[in-house]
C-alpha cells in the first residue's frame, strides 16, 4: 500500500514525465490496435473473395451438374443396340426443362449424327471429332480415358459463338458407342456461374485454361492493365481443366480505412498525455471504480457458474489427452443418470454406445490434428440403467489454432424422444407403402400437363412389367407406354378434366413391359390445396380380364344371334321345299285316283316317282345343312393347301380336258391350314366345278387359284374368266339355297350354300366379285 502511495506521488509531481511515458505506452497499444485493424480488414477481403470464388465454384458446379444429369438423361434413350428411341421428344423436354442450354447431341463414333434442336446448329451435323482440329481430339479421347463427363472449351463452335461442350463417353455391352452431349454458350455459362466483372466494385474475374497443344495458359475475360493475377486467390474445375481467378483490385482500400484509426490514436495519445495530470489527481475516485469493477467481475464469474450448472442443455469439459470429464453440469448429470462425482471419475468414451465409438474417434484424431475446429454429430449414449439415450453433440475445442491439445467443451441436447418420432414416422410411412402395395392397383401421384409421375407404387411391376424407377424416371413413361389407338383422346381427355378441377375415370390400353396390350381403369382425383401446386392422384386397375369377357360374351351374343337367323332360315326352307313336294305329291295322288286308264295312271305314278325322289334329295340336302350347322366335334388337322388343290384338279380333270381349260395353281407349297378333310375338298370342288360349269361360251376356261396374307389372314383366291353374275342384281342371294342364275340345265343352287355353311362352320368367311362377261373371284378368309 505504501509504495502504491510513493508511485502515485512520483506521477503527481512530475507530469510532464507521466504524460511522455502515457503518450509512448499509447502509441505503442494504438499501433497494436491498427496493426490488428489492419489483419482483421485484410481477413474481411480474404474472406470476402472466398465467398465470391466459393459461390461462383456452387453456382458453376450446379450448372455442370445440370448438364450431366442432361447428358445422362439423354443416353437413356438408347436401346440395346444403341438405337435412340424418342430422342427428339426427350431432347425436346431436356431443352425445355434447361433452356440455358443451346444444344444437346448424340455422338455415335464420334460423328454428331443427332442434334436438338437442328434450326441454328446445322453447320455442326455430321462432324467427325477423331477428325476434327487436334486440340479437339486430345479433349475427345480425354473423356473417353477418363470415362467421365469432360468439357470441351471455351472453344469457336461451328454454329458460331463461343461456348463449351460437355461429351459424356457411353458404353454398350462395355463397348465405347459415343458420347451424349450437351452445347452451352460460354456468355450463358458465365452468367449462371455469377462471372460478371461489373457485378463487385473491387473484384475482377479470370477465366482461364492450359491449353493442351501449346503448353500455355489462355485467358477468355477481357485483361485489364490494373490489377495482375499474382494476388489473386483461384479454383480449378477439373471436369473442364479451366482455373477461375478472383482478384482485388483495391488494394490500397485498407489503408484509407485504416487512417481514420490512426488519426483517432494519434489524437487521443496526445489528449490522454495532456489530460494524464488532472486525471493523476483523481487517483481515489479511480481507485474506487476498480474495486468496483472486480465487484463486477466476481458477480459475473458467479453468474456464469450459475448459467453454467442451470443450463437446459448437458455441458462437459473433457481432458482431450486423457478423455477425463474434468467439469460436468446438472443437466448432463441429470442426462445420463449419474451423480457429478461419478462422471467425474469416468472417461467420456465409456459413455458412449459401442456402435458410435469408431466414427466419434475418427472425427476426433480429426480434431486433434487440426484438420477440423469443431464437429457435430448426433449419437448414442448408455445411461446408468443401461438404457440407450441420444444426444445432439456439439464438441470444440478450448485451444487456439497452433497449440498443444488440452481441453475440449462438450454440448449435449437430449434427442431421444425426436428420435423415438422420428423411428415411429419411419415405421408409419413403412407401413402406409406397404398398404398402397398390396392395392390391387397402381396407386400414383404426378404432376398435371407433364405427364409425370412423382410416385408410383410397387404393384407397376405385377400389372405392366414395368420398375419404379423405369416409370419415374421419365417424365413422359406414362404418356409413352399408352396405346397408340388411345394416345390422343386420353390426352384432351385427361387435360380437359383436370383444367376443370374434376375427378374423372376412365378406361384406357396401355403397352406392357412384355409388348402384351392391358386394359386399365384410372379413377384420378385432381388435388387442388390452398397454397400448394395441383396434384394428381389416382389407381390405375387391371381390368384386361373384365375386356375380354365382355368381348367373349359378345362373340357369343352374336354366335346366338346368327344361329337364330340361321335356324329361321332353315325353318323357312323346309316349310317352302316340303310344302311344295307335298303339294305335287298331293297333286298327282288325286290325278292317280282320276286316271282315265292304266297307261295314264302308270305315268301318274312314274310323276310321282320323280317327285319322291326330289323330295328324298331335299331331305339329304337339308340333312347335311344340319350336320354342317349342328357339328361340334369337327375334326381339324394340319392339311397341305396345295395338296389338295391338285387333289381337286385330278378329280376335275375329265372336265378341265373336255373344257380345254386352263388352271393356274399359284399356292405356295409350304402353305398349311388347319381345316376338316372332307370341308376342304368339298369347297375346292364346288369352286373349280361352278368356274368350269359355268365358263364363257366366246372363249377358253383360265382358273387362277393363289394363297396370301390380307390383314394378318390367310386368304384363298379362286379366279375364271367365265360368264360372271350381275351383283347388282342376284348379289343378296347368291349364297342362298337352291338359287339358280344363269339358267343352266345341271344347276342346282346348293353348292354355294354348302359352302358357304362349311367355311362359317370352320370359323372364316366367303366373299365374291364378279363382272357379268367378265368373270368372278372367290375369296375364302380362313380363321
Amino acid at each position: 500500500m505504501k509504495k502504491s502511495n510513493k508511485l502515485s506521488s512520483w506521477f503527481i509531481s512530475k507530469p510532464q514525465t507521466s504524460g511522455f511515458i502515457t503518450f509512448f505506452l499509447l502509441l505503442t497499444l494504438i499501433s497494436l490496435i491498427v496493426h490488428q485493424r489492419y489483419e482483421l480488414f485484410r481477413e474481411n477481403k480474404e474472406r470476402e473473395v472466398s465467398n465470391i470464388l466459393y459461390g461462383v465454384k456452387q453456382n458453376l458446379e450446379q450448372s455442370l451438374k445440370n448438364s450431366y444429369t442432361v447428358a445422362l438423361t439423354l443416353a437413356l434413350t438408347l436401346d440395346n443396340k444403341g438405337v435412340p428411341d424418342h430422342f427428339e421428344t426427350v431432347a425436346d423436354q431436356l431443352i425445355r426443362s434447361n433452356p440455358d442450354l443451346q444444344a444437346v447431341q448424340l455422338v455415335p463414333n464420334g460423328v454428331i449424327k443427332y442434334m436438338y434442336p437442328i434450326k441454328g446448329n446445322e453447320q455442326a451435323i455430321n462432324i467427325d471429332l477423331f477428325k476434327s482440329p487436334p486440340q479437339t481430339v486430345l479433349e475427345v479421347r480425354k473423356a473417353i480415358e477418363t470415362k467421365k463427363m469432360y468439357y470441351q472449351g471455351p472453344v469457336k463452335l461451328n454454329q458460331g459463338g463461343m461456348g463449351v461442350v460437355g461429351r459424356l463417353p457411353l458404353y454398350i455391352n462395355n463397348k465405347f458407342w459415343g458420347f451424349s452431349a450437351v452445347v452451352i454458350r460460354l456468355e450463358k455459362l458465365f452468367k449462371n456461374a455469377g462471372i460478371d466483372n461489373k457485378k463487385y466494385e473491387n473484384y475482377r474475374f479470370q477465366f482461364s485454361k492450359i491449353n493442351p497443344i501449346t503448353k500455355k495458359e489462355e485467358f477468355f475475360l477481357p485483361v485489364d492493365g490494373h490489377f495482375s493475377l499474382e494476388n489473386a486467390h483461384s479454383v480449378i474445375f477439373p471436369e473442364g481443366d479451366w482455373k477461375l481467378y478472383v482478384i482485388n483490385v483495391n488494394t490500397y482500400g485498407t489503408w484509407f480505412e485504416l487512417a481514420s484509426a490512426i488519426l483517432f490514436g494519434l489524437s487521443l495519445a496526445v489528449l490522454s498525455s495532456y489530460l494524464l495530470s488532472r486525471l493523476l489527481r483523481k487517483q481515489t475516485q479511480l481507485q474506487d471504480i476498480v474495486n468496483d469493477q472486480a465487484s463486477q467481475l466476481i458477480n459475473t464469474e458467479s453468474k456464469f457458474k450459475n448459467i453454467f450448472d442451470n443450463a437446459a442443455i448437458g455441458i462437459a469439459r473433457v481432458d482431450s489427452r486423457t478423455g477425463l470429464i474434468l467439469e460436468v453440469n446438472r443437466y448432463l448429470c441429470n442426462f445420463l443418470g449419474y451423480s457429478e462425482k461419478e462422471l467425474m471419475d469416468k472417461k467420456i468414451k465409456s459413455l458412449i454406445h459401442i456402435e458410435d465409438l469408431e466414427e466419434d474417434a475418427r472425427l476426433f484424431k480429426q480434431l486433434l490434428a487440426g484438420k477440423i475446429r469443431q464437429f457435430s454429430r448426433e449419437k448414442r449414449y448408455l445411461s446408468r440403467a443401461g438404457q440407450i439415450i441420444w444426444g445432439n453433440v456439439i464438441i470444440t475445442p478450448l485451444w487456439a489454432v497452433g497449440e498443444d491439445p488440452t481441453n475440449h467443451i462438450i454440448i449435449v441436447e437430449d434427442v431421444t424422444k425426436r428420435k423415438a418420432e422420428q423411428q415411429s414416422l419411419i415405421e408409419s410411412q413403412q407401413r402406409i407403402e406397404s398398404l398402397i402395395n398390396t392395392i390391387d392397383g397402381i396407386v400414383w401421384e404426378g404432376e398435371p400437363g407433364s405427364h409425370s409421375c412423382t410416385f408410383i407404387s410397387q404393384k407397376v411391376k405385377d400389372i405392366l412389367g414395368y420398375t419404379v424407377s423405369q416409370w419415374t424416371d421419365s417424365p413422359s413413361f406414362w404418356f409413352d407406354h399408352l396405346h397408340p389407338d388411345d394416345k390422343e383422346w386420353v390426352k384432351v381427355f385427361s387435360e380437359k378434366a383436370t383444367a376443370e378441377r374434376r375427378k374423372h375415370d376412365y378406361e384406357y390400353r396401355m403397352l406392357a413391359n412384355d409388348g402384351s396390350v392391358v386394359w386399365i381403369r384410372d379413377v384420378v382425383s385432381v388435388i387442388d390445396e390452398p397454397g400448394q401446386p395441383l396434384k394428381l392422384r389416382g389407381i390405375m386397375i387391371d381390368i384386361t380380364n373384365k375386356k375380354q369377357s365382355e368381348s367373349a360374351l359378345s362373340k357369343s351374343f352374336n354366335l346366338v344371334t346368327e344361329q337364330n337367323k340361321r335356324l329361321l332360315n332353315f325353318s323357312y326352307i323346309v316349310s317352302h321345299n316340303l310344302r311344295s313336294h307335298a303339294s305335287n305329291i298331293q297333286g298327282i295322288s288325286s290325278l292317280i285316283e282320276n286316271a282315265k286308264n292304266d297307261e295314264e295312271r302308270d305315268e301318274m305314278i312314274q310323276l310321282l316317282k320323280r317327285v319322291a325322289g326330289n323330295l328324298n334329295e331335299t331331305l339329304f340336302n337339308l340333312n347335311n345343312i344340319i350336320n354342317i350347322q349342328t357339328s361340334i366335334d369337327i375334326v381339324v388337322e394340319p392339311l397341305n393347301l396345295y395338296d389338295y388343290v391338285l387333289k381337286t384338279l385330278a378329280t376335275q380333270n375329265a372336265q378341265i380336258l373336255a373344257k380345254d381349260a386352263t388352271v393356274l395353281n399359284k399356292v405356295n407349297s409350304n402353305i398349311k391350314i388347319n381345316y376338316n378333310k372332307a370341308y376342304l375338298e368339298s369347297i375346292l370342288l364346288n369352286l373349280v366345278s361352278n368356274a368350269l360349269r359355268y365358263s364363257h361360251p366366246d372363249r377358253k376356261p383360265v382358273i387362277s387359284l393363289s394363297c396370301f396374307e390380307e390383314n394378318d389372314q390367310l386368304v384363298l383366291r379362286v379366279s375364271d374368266n367365265g360368264i360372271g353374275i350381275d351383283l347388282k342384281k342376284h348379289g343378296d342371294k347368291i349364297f342362298g339355297i337352291y338359287q339358280t342364275f344363269n339358267g343352266n340345265a345341271d344347276a342346282r343352287g346348293f353348292g354355294l350354300f354348302i359352302s358357304k355353311n362349311q367355311i362359317e362352320a370352320m370359323g372364316g368367311n366367303i366373299a365374291v366379285e364378279s363382272v357379268e362377261n367378265v368373270g368372278t373371284t372367290f375369296k375364302i378368309y380362313f380363321k
